[in-house]
């Protein structure tokens, strides 16, 4: 199993390009199953958790097609062909892997009339279930069925039919299925309290691009008009703002200057205020973001919510900069009941972090020692790298394949703008 290897203690500099989000292109790829002409998406990041999508879109009979490689990495394009469904069933052992699964229930119902997908299970970081999910289906006229870990979802002979929706909490994922349903539902859906995410937004760019007509793109009461049909279309991903503020706090924690490409600051906006109260300046450029360190790190008080709050995926990153602040934070994560799974990690490195329930209160430290870590979910495997990015002598961070899922190229990017890193088998 690889483990990538940080010496610390260089500062930063230079130039990140930010690849296509993630969190979007997942949501983008099941939008194929909604017409049967081909998608093109493109500024596609190659990571394991969009090959692995793909190859569920593969089980279900849809061909894609690779085009535009960078460096012989980056997954510049894939076109999408699902002319036909071979398949409505996504089975256990590849939605195990990857919970972003779910995503094909909602096109699949709605296109195919049926559907039956593995439930996803537990998670690392805390439940998600997909009761909501489930809900908004049942509002378009589904019949639901839970058997032997599986939901199977069925349109009644004319197919799902528009419905209102009321959300009594914000899901990215349960408006997302709504979402897509809706698109192929005869008449009018109303989604409320939807969720408002940017990475919900780029999807009904998509969407529209592909025929469907939405209103209220960006806010929390979306009104689908359904079509009988969508087209083919191409669809650029949005840039990723996870990774732009991952970065942004490696700035932050080697006391460096960072321009961000293409990172767009109207997606970000309560992590630019974040860092810009850490001590750091932030300004928009032409071109992207541009992050410095002018001087030591402040500490501050955070806590995690839906957008446009400060999100969930980026509590660990920030945890790891304010390590090194002069003073005591506070942190506080309401989405998930499991996220501080890095902090004994942090701990071996010298972090001085206390957990209350919720809470979890940093004091800063003069220095961080490096140490073998070992990785526990995504975005906390990032916060290790960055505390090792700081730390004096080597840190090995292990169990990388959870930076594979959700950062593309991290060593490369880091390396060029002065990050002693590499990736070495074993361990």
């Amino acid at each position: 199993m690889d483990r990538i290897i940080i010496r610390g203690g260089r500062r930063l500099e230079g130039r990140v390009p930010v690849s296509g989000a993630k969190n979007a292109a997942l949501t983008l790829l099941p939008c194929a199953l909604l017409t049967d002409q081909p998608l093109t998406l493109t500024n596609l990041p190659r990571l394991a958790d969009v090959e692995g999508f793909g190859h569920l879109m593969n089980e279900l009979g849809v061909s894609t097609t690779i085009a535009g490689l960078r460096s012989g990495s980056n997954l510049r394009a894939m076109t999408l062909d699902a002319n036909t469904i071979g398949s409505t069933t996504a089975p256990y052992e590849i939605v195990r892997r990857m919970r972003a699964s779910i995503l094909v229930l909602g096109p699949l119902v709605a296109r195919a009339g049926e559907a039956t997908v593995s439930l996803p299970g537990g998670c690392a970081i805390g439940n998600r279930p997909i009761d909501l999910h489930l809900k908004a289906l049942e509002a378009l006229g589904a019949e639901i069925e839970l058997a032997a870990g599986y939901v199977r979802a069925k349109a009644p002979s004319g197919g799902l039919t528009g419905g209102h929706i009321i959300f009594p909490i914000v899901s990215v994922g349960a408006t997302e299925n709504a979402l897509m349903a809706a698109t192929l539902a005869r008449g009018e859906t109303v989604i409320e309290n939807a969720a408002r995410e940017p990475e919900i937004a780029d999807l009904c760019r998509c969407l529209v691009a592909m025929g469907a007509e939405i209103e209220g793109i960006g806010t929390e009461r979306l009104v689908v008009q359904g079509k009988s049909a969508l087209h083919g279309a191409e669809h650029r991903v949005m840039p990723d703002r996870i990774e732009a503020g991952s970065y942004a706090c490696a700035a932050g924690i080697t006391g460096g200057d960072l321009l961000l490409e293409g990172a767009r600051a109207d997606d970000m906006h309560a992590i630019l205020v974040s860092l810009t109260d850490a001590g750091l300046s932030v300004t928009e450029e032409a071109d992207g973001i541009r992050v410095k360190a002018d001087g030591p790190l402040r500490p501050m008080t955070l806590s995690t919510a839906p957008f446009p709050a400060f999100p969930t995926d980026m509590q660990a990153q920030f945890m790891a900069m304010l390590t090194l602040a002069q003073g005591t934070s506070v942190l506080t994560e309401t989405i998930f009941e499991n996220r501080y799974m890095h902090v004994p990690e942090l701990a071996r490195m010298g972090a001085d972090i206390q957990v209350h329930g919720r809470t979890a209160i940093v004091k800063g430290v003069d220095r961080l020692l490096g140490a073998p870590v070992m990785a526990t979910d995504l975005r906390a495997s990032m916060s290790l790298v960055l505390a090792g990015l700081a730390a004096e002598g080597e840190t090995q961070v292990h169990r990388v394949y959870h930076l594979d899922r959700g950062y593309e190229l991290l060593e490369d990017k880091l390396s060029a703008v002065g990050a002693d890193i590499e990736r070495a088998g074993g361990g």
